[in-house]
């Protein structure tokens, strides 16, 4: 049995808000500031950055159909259908965080103290060196070749 497109859709939209639910549900309070860590006189709190991202698709259509398959047409010759049709409903995202700052609470009031990642740091630099030594290349390359 073929569901009808109308109940198609009503059930991918609904599965599709579902997911979304579940990947925008990485951005709430909890996933952002840890529960709080007591001890002794200090208290502390992790905050973290948090990001979430989706992507969806969907394609209907309709047309002419082809005949049916050649073991099916019967003495009187075949019918073509009316109408024939399909599509598709797709998805994805995901989250991701990090850990950016720890909040510390004590008798002496309270601090913030970033977190910092030393292998971001240095992916960064070595990305930016390099691309700074390729274009300093190719800026002499072209330099050589349009002197005389």
């Amino acid at each position: 049995m073929t569901e009808s497109l109308p109940t198609f859709v009503e059930r991918g939209t609904t599965q599709l808000s579902q997911l979304l639910d579940k990947i925008l549900a990485a951005a709430r309070p909890g996933a952002v500031f840890s529960e709080p860590i007591h001890s002794g006189d200090y208290t502390i709190i992790m905050a973290s950055e948090v990001t979430a991202a989706g992507g969806f698709g969907s394609g209907f259509g309709r047309g002419s159909g082809r005949g049916p398959h050649p073991s099916e047409v019967g003495e009187q010759g075949a019918k073509m259908d009316d109408e024939a049709g399909g599509g598709g409903l797709g998805g994805g995202g995901g989250s991701h965080g990090r850990p950016v700052a720890v909040i510390v609470i004590g008798p002496n009031g309270v601090r913030v103290r970033p977190v910092v990642d030393v292998t971001k740091i240095g992916i960064a630099a070595v990305t930016t060196w390099l691309a700074m030594f390729l274009m300093f290349r190719r800026w002499r390359r072209m330099r050589q070749q349009v002197a005389p």
